[in-house]
């Protein structure tokens, strides 16, 4: 099993970030833009077990798999939300969010990751992953929640 853990601070309030984790489809896919549909399959009142269908489009392909929601939680000052999925049933894959609120616009977030190989012959495949896409998701959600951050103040 790989494990990937990032953090960063961002220049926004911590509802904004949140917004795109806990928010709509249009918000997720600013963060996720592969992410074509996230349809609710079950719902729980406290969030946990939740599932929800995602369709996910990697060049022509796509793969549709449920995520289902391990952890949640939803403070003023603190938000997390962790979920798991089984990827092409080969890799199962966890993503923890956690938002941590430093003052009214600046918000620390962290992300870790873990991808576990399901299949013997793709272990291999693991070995040569990177923390490449880690960065590129943590630069991201920093550049949407600031841009829209900065259109709302100067509105």
């Amino acid at each position: 099993m790989k494990k990937w853990t990032s953090e960063i601070e961002i220049n926004a309030p911590i509802e904004k970030v949140w917004d795109l984790f806990d928010g709509s489809l249009e918000n997720m896919q600013k963060i996720m833009p592969q992410v074509i549909e996230n349809t609710p399959v079950k719902e729980t009142e406290e969030k946990v077990g939740s599932v929800t269908r995602q369709k996910y489009k990697e060049g022509k392909r796509v793969e549709e798999y449920d995520v289902e929601t391990l952890l949640y939680k939803n403070e003023p000052n603190e938000k997390e939300l962790k979920v798991g999925f089984t990827l092409a049933k080969m890799f199962e894959i966890t993503a923890h969010y956690k938002l941590e609120k430093i003052d009214e616009n600046r918000t620390f977030f962290k992300y870790t990751v873990t991808n576990k190989a399901l299949k013997w012959f793709v272990k291999f495949f693991l070995l040569f992953a990177t923390e490449k896409v880690v960065t590129q998701f943590m630069k991201r959600v920093k550049k949407v929640a600031e841009e829209e951050s900065e259109v709302l103040v100067n509105n």
